[in-house]
């Protein structure tokens, strides 16, 4: 798995939820995985917040690993599956 781009840095735990509070550096979507500095699946971002100049993320994590806090997340490169083509619209040349 290559990393694709710094996510950003972790600055706590949610007290509430547990999620991991990261200063974003990078775009990023909900549902993209994340992953450490090793290329271990981290978790998935949750929600994205804040002011549109500096924001936040929660980053749902798997399991209550405490060795993630207050270190570097990163994005990964995903194996995007295409979408089947729907060959019943395709035209055909009937000359």
């Amino acid at each position: 798995m290559k990393i694709k781009a710094k996510l950003g840095d972790v600055l706590h735990r949610s007290g509430s939820s547990g999620h991991l509070i990261v200063r974003l550096e990078a775009e990023t979507h909900i549902g993209e995985p994340v992953y450490d500095m090793k290329g271990t699946r981290v978790g998935t971002v949750f929600d994205i917040f804040g002011p549109v100049e500096a924001p936040f993320a929660s980053v749902r994590t798997r399991e209550d690993d405490e060795e993630t806090e207050h270190k570097a997340l990163f994005l990964g490169e995903q194996k995007r599956q295409s979408k089947p083509r729907d060959r019943s619209r395709r035209r055909r040349n009937r000359s």
